[in-house]
Parts: structure tokens; C-alpha cells; sequence
């Protein structure tokens, strides 16, 4: 069977049920991050846009709701049934876009893949209860209903699978969507999508793509009186913006991290040290969830350490689109600058450098893994570096090595490694983190499994049954049977 023909069009968007041009009067190029090549230049949307698009999404929305499940179902499985006929697709634009490794756009599509096919079974898994009433006679029914109306705004670093996680479940449950890509990302993270949904027979307006500013449409979306739920991936201070701005809406906020991986002195090194290069590095370390500080037991640090600068020296690095790669570009010159500042301050602090090098590339963005040695208080340890950089602690026992891994604002992800599971459990359970992984990295690739934070790193959960609850809410309809007396 011949490939489907190619999507294009990419500098159009879709507004309250037409794919046309942004009406700002601006443009914006797509650039590829490793070669610097400019993929589209697109007209970015305006606000008067923003407004259609919402206007348009309560309108299509209650029809939608109206829809038998089966019928939502089924756009959820036509547009898993797309990607999988336009996976080599879809990679090449997550690989061109966001500077990913193939291996990094093939994980990002399986994702993906996942998430629609558990969006198919959201449609039936929307249910509503029955209250008891200690008044005579009457019924309490809570019905759950779709929210209405979603505010979607992500990021570039994950796009495909960070908007769809989502968008899948929220359209399935019965919502419209407005959705926002990150500017380096507005293809892979939200037009392709577009083009996916439509052809698996998405009705007109469900689903608008807007490409445009923070200051343009940014603060819009979040402010204006239809969305009634804001889902947002990104930085906790552009997190916590959103908040100010949208107190009474419901928010869905995952933002940093600043991930621990703990190793401790009975762990398998044999599988400790995979699981740190692939939790540190992968995606060049841009990452939400990334292992930001590998904090190790006195007994093992050598040995581990050791290891570990072996197999990140073996690395390859270059190239994302050539399969062998294993490190690509980072996204932009703003985000490389931020990296490097991170890294000088840390060793003027005192930080040591194991691993590094200077930036290169066609565009000047591929930097090498770096690899530092520092305690807590180092910049690369403290903050959130978004970028190639391992940063190794020591810890005299797992009870210290816990503390250092509480001593942070943040609170997303983590792991810890030992050869005693149920005692890994138990600290686990001392972690200040939304999720903790016992023997694996803290990079969470299953698709079927929820994310969330605690602490500077958000609110509410995405995946599974919470994304259920996050994007319906309930209708309390007491039916009273039979007469009753009242007060007065």
C-alpha cells in the first residue's frame, strides 16, 4: 500500500472550524535546531482569533456531548489507526522540529499511540452514581458531565505526546479544546494533531490551534470566561501566572522538576548506571521529569561513578536524525545560554567537571553531556537545568541521601535503586514527589500510567482515571418522589 500524501499547509491554522491564517499581522519562523533551517514561517494568531475559537468550541461542544460514547470512541480509534499509518511522518517533523533523536520521536509516537487508545475507552468509562437521601421519598443521582470547554497550553520539549495527553481524553470525555503550542513546537505539538483528528473525522471547531505570542494570546487564553479548565505543561513561574490569572477556573498544572535519583549501596550497578544515562540525558536532559541529581551512597559512588563517565563518554552526539544518535541540539540559543550560565555558576561555587565540552553543530546548539560533581547547593543541583548536565551528589547513608533529595522546591518525579524492594517502598513513601520509581529511571515512558507533582512542581494529575476527573465534573439532580413537608 502507498504512504499517505504528506500533511501540509502548516502555516495555516485551525480557527472555530477553518484552516486559515493567524490574523495578527506577525509571522514567526519554525526553525529546525539543528541545522537552523527554516521549516514554515506562520501568521500568528491575534487575539480576535483566541475569541472565535472559544466561541465556536461552546457551540460544537454541546453537540458533541450529545454524541453517543461509541461515536467519540470511535474518533479517538480512527486517529490512532492515522498515526500509525503516518509514523515515519510524524517522527521526521518531531525530529526536525524539536532537534529529538529518532529514538526519542519513535518513543514520543508510541506514546502518543497509547494515549489515544485509552482515550477510546474514556467515553465509557464517564460514570455517574447514585447518592443515598435521608429524606423520604427522594433520589439523589450525581451525573458526570463534560467540563465544556478546555484551555490547553504546552510546551516544546515532549509536544506531541504533552498536548495529547491532554487533548485525547479531554475531547473523548465530550469537550471542545483550545490549544496552544509552544512556539518552538507548533507543528508537532498542535497542528499536527489538527490535521490527525480531521482526518479521523473530528467534527468542525472541537478542536482549534492557536500559534501566537504569550503577550498576543497567552494571558487570553487563560483569562477569558469560556474555557472552565486551563491544562498547562511548562515552568512553575508561568505556572504560577496562570494561577493569578485564573483563581476560580480548575487548573491542570504539571511544572519543574528537580528529580533525584538515588542509588544505594546494595543496588545493581548493572542496572543503576542505564537507567541514570537514560534518566539524565535522554532528550538532552530536557525533560520535566529528568533525573536533575544522581545522589549516590558512599559505598557504591566510586564504582558508580566510574561507570557512569564510561558510558556517557560513549555517547553519540550529533545528528538527531541519524538513528545511531544518541544526544541532539538543544531547542534554542535562550535555553542553550541558561544551561551554560547554570554550569559557570556551579563551578565557580566549587562544582567539579568530570565530562563536557563546548557547543557545536550547524546551528551552534549540540552540546556534549556534561557531568559535574557537586553537593546541593551547586546552581546544577538547586535549579532546574533543562539541558545535557548530570549532576552527581554523595551521601553518607540512604537517610541522608533522602534528605538531600527532599532539600528542593520541587517535587515531580524520582527513583530510587536497591536490591531491597519493600525498603525502597518505605523511603518512597518518605519522598516529597507525585511519583517515585523503585529500579528504574524517573523519565516515566509508560503510557498508561498518570503523571503529577507536588510542591513548586503543580496541580492536579494527567492519565488514567484522573484525567477523567479533571476534565468532567458533576451535576447533583435530586428527584423528590413522593410529597414531603418543608420547615416553614
Amino acid at each position: 500500500m502507498a504512504p499517505p500524501v504528506p500533511y501540509d499547509g502548516f502555516d495555516l491554522m485551525p480557527i472555530a472550524g477553518e484552516w486559515r491564517r493567524g490574523s495578527s499581522g506577525e509571522r514567526r519562523a519554525d526553525v529546525d535546531p539543528w541545522s537552523g533551517e527554516t521549516l514554515v514561517e506562520i501568521p500568528l494568531a491575534a487575539e480576535s482569533d483566541l475569541d472565535q475559537a472559544y466561541q465556536a468550541a461552546g457551540d460544537a461542544q454541546r453537540e458533541w456531548a450529545s454524541r453517543p460514547p461509541a461515536a467519540r470512541a470511535q474518533v479517538m480509534l480512527a486517529a490512532a489507526e492515522t498515526l500509525r499509518g503516518r509514523r515515519e511522518e510524524i517522527v521526521g517533523w518531531l525530529v526536525r522540529e524539536s532537534g529529538g533523536t529518532v529514538a526519542k520521536a519513535e518513543l514520543e509516537c508510541d506514546l502518543v499511540l497509547g494515549g489515544l487508545m485509552e482515550a477510546a475507552s474514556v467515553p465509557h468509562r464517564v460514570l455517574g452514581r447514585i447518592n443515598p437521601s435521608d429524606i423520604p421519598g427522594k433520589e439523589s443521582r450525581i451525573y458526570r458531565v463534560p467540563a465544556g470547554v478546555i484551555a490547553v497550553i504546552s510546551p516544546w520539549n515532549f509536544p506531541l505526546q504533552l498536548s495529547n495527553r491532554s487533548l485525547a481524553p479531554a475531547l473523548a470525555a465530550g469537550n471542545a479544546v483550545v490549544l496552544k503550542p509552544a512556539s518552538d513546537t507548533p507543528i508537532s505539538g498542535g497542528l499536527l494533531h489538527a490535521k490527525i483528528l480531521d482526518e479521523a473525522g473530528l467534527p468542525p471547531a472541537l478542536l482549534s490551534v492557536l500559534v501566537g505570542t504569550g503577550t498576543e494570546i497567552g494571558d487570553a487564553m487563560v483569562r477569558h470566561p469560556v474555557p472552565s479548565v486551563v491544562s498547562f505543561t511548562g515552568s512553575t513561574p508561568v505556572g504560577e501566572g496562570i494561577a493569578r490569572q485564573a483563581p476560580l477556573k480548575r487548573l491542570a498544572l504539571e511544572l519543574g522538576g528537580n528529580g533525584p535519583l538515588i542509588v544505594l549501596a546494595d543496588a545493581d550497578l548493572d542496572r543503576a548506571v542505564p537507567a541514570a544515562v537514560f534518566g539524565s540525558l535522554f532528550h538532552q536532559g530536557q525533560i520535566c521529569m529528568i533525573a536533575n541529581r544522581i545522589i549516590l551512597e558512599d559505598a557504591i559512588h566510586e564504582e558508580f561513578l566510574e561507570r557512569f563517565l564510561e558510558r556517557v563518554a560513549a555517547l553519540k552526539v550529533g545528528d538527531p536524525s541519524d538513528p545511531e544518535t544518541a544526544l541532539g541540539p538543544v531547542i534554542n540559543h535562550s535555553q542553550l545560554e541558561a544551561i551554560r550560565d547554570k554550569i559557570a555558576r556551579s563551578l565557580d561555587g566549587g562544582a567539579e567537571q568530570l565530562l563536557g565540552g563546548d557547543p557545536g553543530g550547524p546551528s551552534g546548539l549540540l552540546l556534549p553531556p556534561h557531568v559535574l560533581l557537586a553537593d546541593n547547593e551547586a546552581p546544577v543541583a538547586r535549579e532546574e537545568v533543562f539541558g545535557p548536565v548530570a549532576t552527581v551528589l554523595r551521601a553518607q547513608d540512604a537517610e541522608e541521601a533522602l534528605a538531600i533529595a527532599n532539600d528542593t522546591e520541587y517535587g515531580l518525579s524520582s527513583a530510587i535503586f536497591t536490591a531491597d524492594v519493600e525498603r525502597g517502598v518505605r523511603l518512597a513513601q518518605r519522598l516529597q514527589a507525585g511519583m517515585t520509581h523503585i529500579n528504574d529511571s524517573p523519565v516515566n515512558d509508560d503510557p498508561n500510567t498518570a503523571f503529577g507533582g507536588e510542591k513548586a512542581s503543580g496541580v492536579g494529575r494527567f492519565g488514567g482515571d484522573w484525567a477523567i476527573e479533571e476534565f468532567t465534573t458533576d451535576h447533583w439532580i435530586s428527584v423528590q418522589h413522593e410529597p414531603r413537608e418543608y420547615p416553614i
